[in-house]
């Protein structure tokens, strides 16, 4: 089972390399797993197996795997499914008589399959539960050969990527098959990551004979239709990282329909089709069968999410009846609980953790508090203490997060205040943002271009590092006023604790006949260096060049704490790397503006 990224031998597994994993996640950009990650994989793997010819791991990993060895088999079986594709499966039965529950694990979207959270799977086998993780069918590393031909890696499936389709539901009834075959289990749950846990959602939705008893589902989707494609906006990095993720060439990846709808998605054609595509992916479209399956569900989100923004999971959790929790952390995409699931820490990761009792309840049946759990739990940016680490320079976590727990996501929000666009600040070159409607004022900036202004500087890796206690500073003096408009209140008197979904109005004009306008609003210190709180795109399509038109749309929900003597900024571009933009980086003029008292203000959710 040795066939790691770049074809390397399996190498000794070191304090460490566990040590800098668990400081800096398991990405080293939104394309890359960290080598050392994949290596830890193996090793255990190869452990496993009996295939490791010198002892590869730390002492406690290697208790660890004898302790699964001494009450489970091993097994690394292919799983046929009704086409006759063969999907690449990893199985540890435990040796019992007595009937089980068996957790069934999707992998996520990567090069490595399955075989990325091995150390999830032993620490499920040690709670009692049989274990059968498989790879997606076409996710995998597949390798050209010289020759010709590719070379797939054991953990690779067969077949072509069906992005969450209905090939991939009717897979995972097959899994849910051959697990009844092999395990006899008491009960069956769906643990995923990412896009295992799209998949896991929508396989409970769907299988035919309703098998599923829970649902674990982290940095997960509800909608991916609005993950990718909201306000008419296409989340473009998002699309370009999956696509450079899959393990292989993307002729051979994914079929001729599947490369014309990405190819339409890439260029901005046939919009009505892809958004139709993406709708039958989402399992916001099968909300109703989840009800009425009553499926207990766990959602785990970031706020600051690039792949699959948190309101559109929000939304989602927030219409289903299902026994369900709903967990938001700082940070991005896989953060919180990629390396949780990959390596041990010297404490608990509370996100898996957390995860792990869910199942335990739904699943075992243990009476280990959870049935009392509030649905929603939310951590609140950036309440964590850190000090300086003098080796790196960089942030540690002292003291984590603030954590608050609400009976419901409309609990969040207890009350709105309304901040009006205003023609000038205590910084001449920007507006205001004040507690009155001011009219009869204009911004004008030259949209086309990036800027400073920008959600993050890397999908994943950002936020990475913001979970970790080191969230990007922003130093808004740089902000090119030529091509974004800038509004911001005066010192705060009294601290605000934002919590909820932000709300822009504005009136805008543009030279061109369509334009894209990015929103953010940040923290700014009083030494003028700033954090984001949240941001969200809107494209308009039907702008008459020079006509006003009244522009409305909600930001990405937030729970983040303002604090007194702090300012509050909104600001508005054009471009953001994360997105399409009407102009196609096309310089024009924008202005924004407002032509009566409720034509340009942000409403800021309170809690």
């Amino acid at each position: 089972m040795s066939h790691s990224q770049d074809d390397n031998p399996i190498t000794h597994v070191t304090a460490a390399q566990l040590n800098r994993i668990a400081g800096q996640g398991i990405y080293t950009s939104a394309t890359s797993v960290d080598p050392d990650a994949v290596n830890v994989a193996e090793a255990l793997v190869a452990t496993l197996n009996g295939t490791a010819e010198t002892p590869l791991l730390t002492a406690d990993l290697q208790q660890l795997t004898e302790q699964v060895r001494q009450k489970a088999t091993i097994g690394f079986p292919r799983i046929t499914a009704d086409d006759g594709v063969r999907l690449s499966a990893h199985t540890i039965k435990l040796n019992t008589s007595e009937p089980r529950p068996v957790v069934i694990v999707p992998s996520g979207w990567t090069p490595f399959g399955w075989i990325l959270f091995e150390y999830a799977y032993l620490q499920l086998a040690l709670r009692g539960y049989h274990v059968l993780a498989y790879t997606p069918r076409g996710i995998g590393l597949t390798t050209p050969l010289p020759g010709g031909g590719f070379v797939d890696a054991p953990w690779t499936s067969e077949g072509t990527i069906d992005v969450a389709g209905s090939s991939d539901w009717t897979d995972g009834s097959t899994v849910i098959g051959y697990a009844q075959q092999h395990f006899n289990p008491s009960r069956i749950a769906f643990f995923g990551e990412s896009y295992g846990s799209g998949i896991s959602q929508l396989v409970a939705a769907n299988d035919p004979a309703d098998r599923v008893d829970a649902v674990v589902a982290l940095s997960t989707w509800g909608d991916l239709a609005d993950s990718l494609y909201q306000n008419d906006t296409r989340h473009l990095a998002a699309v370009k990282a999956l696509i450079d993720f899959t393990g292989g060439p993307i002729e051979r990846k994914f079929d001729p329909a599947t490369r014309q709808l990405l190819e339409d998605f890439l260029a901005g054609r046939n919009p009505d089709g892809v958004k139709k595509w993406l709708k039958e992916r989402s399992p916001s479209s099968y909300l109703d069968d989840t009800n009425a399956r009553g499926v207990p569900t766990f959602f785990s989100n970031t706020w600051h999410e690039t792949l699959f923004p948190a309101s559109q999971t929000i939304a989602h959790f927030d219409a289903l009846t299902v026994p369900k929790r709903l967990n938001l952390w700082i940070g991005d995409h896989a953060a919180p609980e990629g390396a949780g699931l990959t390596i041990p820490f010297s404490g608990p990761n509370v996100p898996v953790e957390e995860a792990f009792a869910w199942l335990d309840h739904h699943v075992l049946g243990a009476d280990n508090g959870v049935a009392a759990w509030p649905p929603v739990n939310s951590q609140i940016m950036f309440t964590y203490k850190t000090r300086i680490d003098p080796a790196t320079g960089q942030n540690v976590i002292t003291e984590p997060a603030v954590r608050e727990a609400k009976p419901s996501w409309a609990d969040v929000t207890t009350s709105t205040e309304s901040w009006y666009l205003t023609a000038s600040s205590t910084d001449r070159r920007d507006g205001g943002l004040g507690t009155a409607p001011e009219t009869g004022w204009k911004r004008e900036f030259t949209a086309g271009q990036l800027t400073a202004a920008t959600a993050v500087d890397a999908v994943i890796t950002t936020g990475q590092a913001e979970w970790k206690g080191n969230p990007k500073p922003y130093a808004t003096g740089t902000f090119d006023r030529r091509h974004l408009a800038v509004w911001t209140s005066g010192p705060l008197q009294n601290a605000r604790r934002i919590r909820g979904v932000p709300e822009l109005a504005l009136t805008v004009r543009s030279s061109a006949a369509a334009t894209t306008l990015v929103a953010y609003l940040f923290d700014v210190a009083p030494d003028d260096t700033a954090r984001i709180i949240t941001h969200e795109p809107l494209t308009l399509l039907d702008v008459s060049p020079g006509e006003n038109h009244n522009a409305s749309w909600k930001l990405q929900a937030a729970g983040y704490d303002l604090a007194a003597n702090h300012r509050l900024m909104l600001v508005v571009n054009s471009r953001d790397q994360l997105y399409s933009d009407a102009g196609d980086g096309r310089s024009s003029t924008t202005t924004i503006t407002s032509v009566d008292d409720s034509a340009a203000h942000l409403v800021l959710p309170l809690g």
